[in-house]
């Protein structure tokens, strides 16, 4: 019955940290579909955790705070598009520009603002986004083995974690089963062929990069609203690249994608379970490997799969149109 409880304990907090990791890898799969290279969901991420923890506070209302990140994730998706789809300018730049202004900026104006050293005030719970109990969740824990699971594993998260979720079938019937998806799919393999049908390339990758800036809003607001209770410096602790990986390894495909990120938060779910717990045989890992196996993971992802797994075909390509 320990065992069933570790392993309850770790599926539960996997749910938990895939949650940002999920919502950017969508993110991504949108603005990569339509050919937009986004290696800037780090930097939007981090940027509307910090306007969701900042005005969460303010209004006392996580709601608030949820649309307030959403905004300024999608404003840096425009600052995005306007130098890469209008302006033409390399996508990889822009997307490391946003990051390393979300970094600097969202601490300079939290030391401004809050002078707490970069970091906004805990939040009560009016302005987070609390654990959600399901109707008789309290007498069916009770029962053995399906109780816990019930109340403890697919209940008992926020709001934000069940969207996350959400999103992936969501995705799946935006790209694949709607018109829009469609053209959006057809602009990042074959834009002239989009714009030989009269239909504007620039208007439709603007929106796949709002909705990115959407989901991107979104992740970050978690982490400071809902899975914590305040913004910190670097929160996203590189999420947004591990997402980028996940979406990589899943090749642009919701579903793949989605497990891709359960592997992920799986490993840094285990690793801070395993931390100073001897194993047979092994023996005590140091901490140092267990906190960095999710990036290891990363880079090894990346090394042995980038080469298999085949991008739209006009990925990172500006379009100029023919006169």
């Amino acid at each position: 019955m320990e065992y069933f409880f570790l392993i309850l304990s770790t599926l539960d907090s996997t749910l938990r940290v895939a949650t940002p990791l999920i919502l950017c890898a969508m993110a991504g799969i949108f603005s990569e579909r339509s050919g937009i290279i986004d290696i800037g969901l780090e930097g939007k991420m981090l940027a509307a955790a910090f306007a969701a923890g900042a005005m969460a506070f303010v209004s006392g209302s996580a709601w608030i705070g949820l649309l307030a990140g959403i905004s300024i994730s999608m404003l840096a998706s425009l600052i995005h598009a306007f130098a890469c789809v209008t302006h033409r300018g390399d996508q990889v730049i822009s997307g490391l520009a946003i990051n390393i202004l979300a970094s600097g900026l969202t601490v300079v104006l939290g030391i401004a603002f809050f002078r707490q050293g970069g970091q906004t005030p805990h939040l009560s719970n009016s302005g987070r986004f609390m654990s959600i109990d399901f109707p008789f969740s309290e007498s069916i824990s009770t029962f053995p083995f399906l109780g816990p699971i019930y109340s403890d594993l697919i209940g008992g998260h926020n709001l934000l974690v069940y969207l996350a979720f959400l999103s992936v079938p969501l995705t799946y019937y935006v790209i694949y089963k709607t018109r829009f998806g469609l053209r959006l799919r057809a602009v990042g393999e074959k834009p002239m062929a989009v714009d030989t049908a009269g239909i504007s390339v620039t208007w439709l990758r603007y929106r796949a990069v709002l909705c990115a800036g959407l989901l991107c809003g979104i992740a970050g607001a978690y982490l400071a609203i809902a899975h914590g209770a305040s913004f910190g410096r670097e929160m996203s602790a590189g999420k947004g690249y591990i997402a980028l990986a996940a979406m990589i390894f899943g090749k642009w495909q919701p579903r793949n994608t989605l497990l891709a990120c359960l592997l992920f938060g799986f490993l840094e779910a285990i690793s801070d379970r395993l931390q100073g717990v001897p194993l047979p045989f092994i023996g005590e890992i140091p901490v140092q490997l267990m906190q960095g196996l999710p990036y290891i993971l990363t880079v090894v992802l990346l090394a042995g799969f980038i080469g298999k797994a085949v991008a739209p075909a006009a990925i990172g390509q500006p379009y100029i149109k023919e006169r």
